[in-house]
């Protein structure tokens, strides 16, 4: 599909976009015609993000704060209704994989903020877009997810039990949001991103012989999923996990990598963005 314009003429509002997948996420929906509301903790990243979107011709706006206050995505919201006046599209991007080791150490703090960041947050962003915009003239929301909320694995027990409530979530807002708004996710394996760069420094070699698709992912992999989803090209398309992950749950059927060993490598770390 051709991305040129296919997005023209709406906004869309993405969370985590100073860097990595949220970035890649927030300038491929710019390039496809859509203005821009964007946010994450990190103000410079946030606003090179901003000057990279205005030079591909896209209005844009930055709210720098943490998807984890509640007050933050109202402010979101807020602003992207004063500035750009339609919220179309919400992608929920920004996660975090803290605690990180074994649940039974996990401080139940810690535990709390990661369902605030990774389950909560997005459930508040669509209420805040649903109650201003997307009741009344409908939209697209994509969270992000994760191949790895399949799996069982050592030290990611927080980050892949609340990304398996963000699944469940993404469908049960399908099934109540829809006709007018569609609602899915999209599950990457391992992307060459910072937040990822223990597990694909050390490993990307193995890792890449064992899949499909012969290398680790990037963000624009990512990111063009994400731009088909919320197109008009995928309008019969709600409640859905489209993997973006090389194939990792299929390995490759190929002497060329150990896939035991690379699952093994996978689901010892979280592979998401």
């Amino acid at each position: 599909m051709n991305a040129e314009r296919v997005l023209g003429g709406r906004v869309a509002v993405v969370t985590g976009a100073s860097r990595g997948i949220g970035r890649a996420i927030a300038e491929e929906l710019a390039r496809a015609g859509a203005d821009l509301c964007v946010t994450a903790r990190h103000t410079q990243g946030l606003a090179e993000t901003v000057t990279a979107l205005r030079a591909l011709g896209a209005n844009a706006v930055g709210v720098a704060g943490s998807v984890a206050d509640p007050a933050h995505l109202w402010e979101v919201t807020e602003r992207t209704m004063a500035e750009l006046g339609r919220v179309d599209v919400v992608v929920n991007n920004a996660a975090t994989n803290q605690p990180y080791g074994p649940l039974m150490d996990a401080d139940p703090e810690a535990w709390r903020t990661a369902f605030a960041v990774n389950v909560e947050a997005p459930l508040r962003l669509v209420q805040c877009a649903w109650r201003a915009w997307m009741s009344e003239h409908g939209g697209a929301v994509v969270n992000v997810c994760t191949e790895g909320a399949a799996h069982v694995g050592p030290h990611v027990g927080a980050y892949g039990t609340s990304k398996a409530a963000l699944l469940h979530l993404t469908a049960q807002l399908a099934g109540e949001l829809g006709p007018l708004v569609r609602v899915n996710s999209v599950s990457p394996g391992l992307v060459r991103t910072e937040m990822a760069r223990f597990v694909w420094e050390t490993a990307e070699e193995t890792v890449a012989a064992g899949l499909p698709a012969g290398r680790i992912g990037e963000p624009a992999d990512v990111a063009r999923a994400v731009r088909w989803l919320v197109s008009d090209e995928a309008s019969w398309i709600t409640g859905a996990d489209l993997l973006v992950d090389g194939g990792t749950r299929v390995r490759a059927a190929s002497p060329a990598g150990d896939a035991h060993a690379v699952q093994r490598q996978l689901r010892h770390h979280f592979p998401g963005s």
